[in-house]
């Protein structure tokens, strides 16, 4: 097994590991609760840093409070805290919530936009957070890059050690996984990150794709 990791081509762990996570994950989706590209935009930019357990928490009453970008744009900085208290970071990000729901009723008329460029010109709104929201919301086919899906794609040894940035890692996984696969791999890697391929204590004993790994072989 041990040679044949050694000498196994990046290609051909992209195809075993794609085949694994068809089998074992066929329906992976975000775990954020949402009812609209508001909503998930909103959800998605209090998941910064914070989980999104503690996200699908705190929204309910944000979302029965401000239902609308319109309604959230004219609400006051405490009134948001109060409701986003629990999450990390509520500061910056109470008012960076008001700020882009203020640009999207004047610029955007109250729709979230489909583009990379429109949606990072909101305020608290990266490229992450623009790339999550193009997949789940509009079907685009991108790759948004978290802590996890940069973790696991180095691990296993899907992208290289020149990597270093979130965008070196978007690219080279976007160079290397068809259109069509891009938005469940962006939900496998997460996923397997958050419950299997832990940043303190990975799960190496129950990890499904071990024997296609690049950390495992380095161990082995």
């Amino acid at each position: 097994m041990y040679k044949i990791l050694q000498n196994m081509r990046k290609n051909e762990r992209y195809k075993y590991i794609t085949a694994y996570f068809q089998q074992a994950m066929p329906n992976a989706q975000t775990e954020l609760h949402f009812k609209s590209p508001y909503q998930l935009l909103v959800a998605v930019m209090l998941s910064a840093q914070c989980t999104d357990r503690r996200v699908n928490m705190t929204t309910p009453a944000l979302f029965e409070a401000y239902p609308t970008s319109a309604s959230l744009a004219v609400a006051t900085f405490d009134q948001v805290y109060d409701l986003i208290r629990s999450i990390s970071y509520p500061n910056s990000k109470a008012r960076h919530l008001i700020s882009m729901a203020q640009m999207l009723e004047s610029d955007f008329g109250g729709e979230v936009p489909s583009t990379l460029e429109q949606l990072t010109s909101l305020p608290g709104v990266g490229r992450k957070t623009a790339n999550v929201v193009m997949s789940v919301a509009f079907g685009k086919t991108t790759i948004a890059v978290d802590t996890h899906v940069f973790r696991v794609s180095h691990r296993i040894g899907l992208v290289s050690a020149r990597c270093t940035t979130p965008l070196s890692v978007e690219r080279e996984l976007t160079k290397n996984i068809p259109p069509q696969l891009r938005h469940d791999f962006h939900h496998w890697l997460i996923l397997h990150g958050r419950y299997v391929c832990k940043a303190i204590h990975p799960q190496c004993e129950k990890c499904g794709i071990r024997q296609w790994c690049q950390s495992h072989k380095e161990k082995a």
